[in-house]
């Protein structure tokens, strides 16, 4: 069966399918392969006016990259050969969806993590419904948040950004269209009617973008989830403005709420690792296009592929879930400054 589907409509929009329904449409290499070369049939199509970016079957768009063959490959000592070609071309990918120089809608129906957020975060129209979990959950795995997280994550309001990536926080339809990862809600059962309607509209050369924007319109609605990370702003601002990891926990250890207590005991049960090398990319990431975050993803992320600790949390989550990592470096005072900046290097 074909990882990745490809259709084209006689209106002129066509349609890309990430078609792995039993892993929620986790990216294999082959499937960005696929990706690649249908993005750039649409690109070179003229005929081709819209297109449309969907994960099959029910339970989500993209629930990230498929991190257990990296796994088996980092266990045969082939990790970096590997991650090198995967990441490399996932990022290529990435920023063909950024630089696309036609409308994507981006159907975000159902679970959106990791490599999936990369993959759409720069189509033109991003929906999401009341069934999308978006998450930046390398923290988890013992990795950190790529596919460009620097750029988006820093353009969230205040250090909501830092939060999420520290965290690995999931959050809701409105909570994302408020840090700018989604653009449109609209009900599940809305987001079919309006997909139906958009491979039947006609488009003219000319107003592409306004009818587009029109039909879109005629679908969507107010979210009803609460503004969670607005609520939370307050809180996040204050603990998250340090730029060490340690300061922040020391801010959250003296504000003695029940929230900065979860949130502090939350970060402590990430790689220490992870955490610090995180909240680096994220403070050097400020200011840089998206196009230098991916090539500085790329460097970082080819020494998590040397790293025990990646391989050990992914063990723990993905493979024999047993959700108890067992870090070589298991605490912050663990991790020195030189062993940060050499993920840079």
């Amino acid at each position: 069966m074909e990882n990745v589907l490809f259709h084209k409509y006689d209106n002129g929009v066509a349609e890309i399918t990430l078609n792995q329904a039993r892993s929620i449409n986790s990216l294999t290499y082959d499937m960005l392969v696929k990706l690649k070369e249908s993005l750039l049939t649409c690109e070179r199509d003229s005929t081709i006016k819209v297109v449309i970016l969907q994960g099959a079957g029910e339970k989500g768009f993209c629930a990230g990259g498929d991190m257990k063959t990296l796994y088996d490959a980092g266990k045969k000592g082939e990790a970096v050969e590997q991650g090198e070609q995967f990441f490399t071309l996932e990022y290529e990918v990435d920023e063909m969806v950024y630089q696309f120089n036609k409308p994507i809608v981006a159907c975000l129906d159902g679970i959106v993590m990791g490599g999936g957020v990369g993959l759409a975060y720069g189509a033109s129209n991003r929906i999401v419904t009341e069934r999308t979990k978006w998450a930046m959950p390398e923290m988890n795995i013992g990795f950190f948040p790529d596919v460009g997280a620097a750029y988006f994550l820093n353009k969230a309001p205040g250090h909501i950004g830092r939060y999420l990536a520290l965290t690995s926080t999931m959050i809701k339809a409105k909570d994302e269209i408020y840090i700018g990862a989604a653009d449109h809600f609209m009900k599940s059962e809305q987001l079919e009617k309006f997909l139906d309607a958009l491979k039947a509209q006609s488009f003219t050369e000319k107003t592409i973008e306004d009818t587009l924007t029109q039909l879109i319109q005629q679908y969507t609605s107010d979210s009803p989830d609460e503004d969670v990370l607005k609520d939370i702003q307050p809180l996040v601002d204050e603990h998250f403005c340090y730029n060490t990891v340690e300061d922040i926990v020391d801010s959250l250890e003296k504000d003695k709420s029940d929230s900065a207590q979860k949130v502090k005991e939350t970060l402590l049960t990430k790689s220490p690792v992870s955490l610090k090398v995180t909240l680096k990319q994220l403070v050097d990431g400020q200011g840089l296009s998206f196009a230098d975050c991916l090539a500085r993803d790329l460097t970082i992320a080819g020494h998590f592929m040397e790293h025990p600790d990646f391989l050990e949390g992914v063990r723990s989550v993905l493979i024999d879930k047993d959700h108890a990592p067992n870090y070589r470096f298991k605490t912050l005072e663990d991790v020195s400054k030189n062993q940060v900046q050499n993920f840079f290097a």
